[in-house]
């Protein structure tokens, strides 16, 4: 059975750090989830999972935070990147657990609710999910393609909307 966050306790509480600034550090997150530090590719798997762990919003800024250092890095777009679905079934229930580059594990939920923004301009999707911190993760093209394949449509305020459902809750793919 998965929690709605990595096992519900093993991430270091970083809402209850607030060392003051310690600078800019160049470590940017790309809007398909991969972290440069210097302009080069983080290739430790196990170094940006550590990094994602100790990453905290603040406003519309990105820091990695200990008990006593805060550094701003830089991220395109989300810092999560969800690159896998599931479809579980608890009772009669169904829920869509999504599994992130970082190996964090969200079920779709009223606490971690999906949302599509579209593109003004070119009309483009683009999905999210509520991670945590107030932090969100962006879905891969082929998770949204699999959501969309397993997707209904529902009566909402007198019009039909396409979308998913997932722990009692329904959510428009669009």
């Amino acid at each position: 059975m998965h929690e709605n966050q990595l096992d519900g306790g093993r991430l270091p509480p970083v809402d209850k750090w607030n060392p003051p600034l310690s600078g800019d550090i160049d470590i940017r997150i790309t809007r398909q989830g991969i972290w440069f530090h210097e302009g080069g590719e983080i290739k430790r798997q196990p170094l940006v999972k550590l990094f994602s762990s100790i990453l905290k919003r603040e406003n519309s800024e990105y820091f990695l935070v200990t008990p006593v250092e805060k550094w701003r890095i830089q991220v395109e777009d989300a810092p999560f990147f969800f690159t896998v679905l599931g479809v579980e079934h608890r009772g009669d229930e169904q829920a869509l657990v999504l599994t992130s580059s970082t190996d964090d594990v969200v079920i779709v939920s009223r606490e971690h609710p999906l949302r599509v923004a579209v593109d003004a301009v070119s009309g483009e999707p683009s999905p999210y999910i509520r991670v945590r911190g107030g932090m969100e993760g962006l879905l891969s093209r082929s998770v949204y393609y699999q959501l969309a394949d397993i997707s209904e449509a529902q009566q909402v305020a007198g019009e039909e909307i396409l979308g998913v459902s997932s722990m009692g809750c329904f959510f428009s793919l669009y």
